[in-house]
């Protein structure tokens, strides 16, 4: 077997692999990291044939759906999951043929109402259901300690004691454990009966993840992620540098309409000398009578140099084909200390 383990921070996805039929399996991909996935399978000579999601992650922008596009092949969920991008949906019990390897779904419910682990002939990926030296939470979005409590107990602790676990998260920089190490050494798991098991999952308090909203509405839906829509739309247009656009001030303003998309208080205290005002909210609405001129180069700008991108690309599909945005935003025009008009 071909087994590659990546970790991301604190998450951890792993690659798969058949060594004689070279057949691959993706588990718990990370958006961040689809090019180190695609080396690492070129780099092993492998060929993806599934893409797993454990669960719906709530802490991380899941990479499935973008590379079960790229590569052309199934990803792969529990029957639950309310991702409507799932092409292969496993219930208890189910199995993946990848080459000579076989993966059990077994539905492993508690973090979420959706989650699976994965179980093979001598370890098992636990997604947020078993972690090393403690458990998913239950407190976000269809968690149940109830559930919790009997995937634990009842499904993932009775497999053989030697098989190594493999979770979806660790921050401490351990690859793995086993199923027997936890029985012994995982405090939350020396709560063995049900009532005294809820009772300490209801008590904790814990911080919500950091782009809580943000996974979930992506993972869930196969939305984009405002990082995504800024990488796009970064590929679309060119950009001006401050000190190019500060050499071009005081020419001909035909040449060039600089275009400040901040709000009315924001272009009032200092804006570039010369620059047009149009609030970005505003400007799909007002751009035909603001810029009569498709043909002129437009430069955007705003506070830190993002959402200028964003409307650059817009309005090269509307059909202004020279807009362009300005690098790095009005913040860094002012520490640069170049000209401002108010």
């Amino acid at each position: 077997m071909i087994f590659e383990q990546i970790a991301t921070g604190g998450c951890q996805s792993y690659l798969v692999g058949c060594e004689s039929t070279c057949a691959a399996v993706l588990i718990d991909p990370e958006l961040s990291q689809i090019d180190h996935y695609r080396g690492l399978c070129a780099q092993h000579g492998l060929s993806v044939k599934y893409v797993v999601d454990t669960h719906t992650h709530a802490d991380h922008f899941s990479a499935s759906r973008e590379l079960g596009k790229a590569l052309g092949v199934p990803v792969v969920m529990h029957r639950l999951a309310p991702a409507p991008y799932a092409d292969l949906r496993l219930d208890d019990g189910e199995m993946l043929i990848v080459g000579e390897l076989r993966l059990k779904a077994m539905h492993t419910p508690g973090h979420t109402l959706d989650s699976m682990s994965l179980v093979m002939s001598d370890r098992v990926f636990t997604g947020d259901t078993l972690l090393i030296g403690g458990t998913g939470r239950t407190d976000l979005p269809t968690g149940d300690p109830h559930q919790l409590y009997e995937s634990l107990f009842e499904g993932l602790l009775k497999l053989p004691p030697e098989t190594e676990v493999y979770p979806a998260h660790d921050y401490k920089g351990r690859g793995h454990s086993t199923i027997g190490a936890e029985i012994s050494d995982n405090p939350r798991l020396q709560k063995t009966g049900r009532t005294e098991f809820v009772a300490m999952m209801q008590a904790l308090d814990l911080a919500a993840p950091t782009h809580l909203t943000e996974a979930l509405r992506t993972n869930m839906s196969g939305g984009k992620t405002v990082a995504q829509m800024l990488s796009e739309a970064a590929a679309k247009v060119p950009f001006m540098s401050l000190a190019e656009l500060n050499s071009r001030l005081g020419g001909n303003s035909r040449d060039l309409v600089i275009l400040d998309i901040r709000e009315k208080d924001a272009f009032d205290a200092g804006h570039v000398p010369g620059a047009v005002h149009l609030p970005r909210g505003q400007l799909e609405l007002r751009v035909n009578s603001a810029l009569p001129d498709p043909t002129v180069r437009i430069l955007t700008c705003c506070e830190f140099g993002k959402i200028s991108t964003l409307a650059a690309a817009t309005l090269r599909e509307l059909g202004y084909t020279r807009a362009v945005a300005l690098d790095g935003g009005m913040k860094a025009w002012r520490e640069a200390e170049f000209p401002l008009e108010s």
